[in-house]
């Protein structure tokens, strides 16, 4: 096999991994308002080329998925009220978001076990978009009325003797973490599920020359 058809057959697969993901991101269990929904495993296809093909096309591949996410989120956009929150918005809610999904194999790599090890990398950066999504809460989209209002509603106890930038963190990390935190477990346990059934998934399939 040459070179060049090795990197072709790998950038199919990128293709086709984003497809699916793009496709698997579409079918939602809306948890929250604005946004807030659990995703069909769209997350296991980017991780999966991660491990088959490295940190670099693991994140190429995550990166193109980000743009596309981002594509089907302008939208989102026109919520920001100023440029440097438009900024916010497409790095923290998008671009970083979904980037760092590819850097599940560099996670993975210290542990002997390839389980334990595609378990932790697959929960860990699962957590790293989870952070993206907690700064942006508070950089891009804080608003203490509507934080305030939300927690109230939920039955948080103390918030009327916590300060703005208090309540809005706080709010941002809960808010996230309801929708995310389950969407991270599930990820995590079939990725478990997948290296455990059928190995030859996660087997390295470099370019050849």
């Amino acid at each position: 096999m040459t070179k060049t058809y090795s990197k072709t057959r790998i950038l199919v697969e990128g293709a086709l991994m984003i497809a699916l993901s793009t496709v698997l991101s579409m079918i939602q269990i809306p948890l929250m308002p604005h946004g807030g929904s659990i995703t069909l495993f769209s997350m296991v296809p980017i991780l999966v080329m991660s491990y088959r093909h490295g940190a670099k096309w693991g994140i190429m591949t995550a990166f193109v998925n980000s743009l596309i996410q981002l594509v089907q989120g302008l939208g989102n956009l026109a919520y920001c009220q100023t440029l440097t929150a438009q900024v916010g918005c497409v790095l923290l809610d998008y671009l970083l978001a979904f980037t760092v999904l590819g850097f599940a194999c560099l996670i993975a790599k210290p542990f002997r076990s390839r389980t334990v090890g595609v378990g932790v990398s697959a929960f860990v950066v699962c957590l790293l978009r989870f952070l993206c999504s907690f700064l942006s809460g508070y950089i891009v989209w804080k608003d203490y009325d509507y934080a305030f209002s939300w927690m109230t509603e939920i039955g948080f106890p103390g918030i009327s003797n916590m300060s703005v930038d208090g309540l809005c963190w706080l709010y941002s990390a809960l808010y996230n973490a309801t929708y995310m935190l389950p969407e991270a477990i599930l990820t995590t346990v079939l990725v478990v599920i997948l290296i455990r059934v059928a190995p030859q998934i996660f087997d390295p399939q470099n370019a050849r020359a």
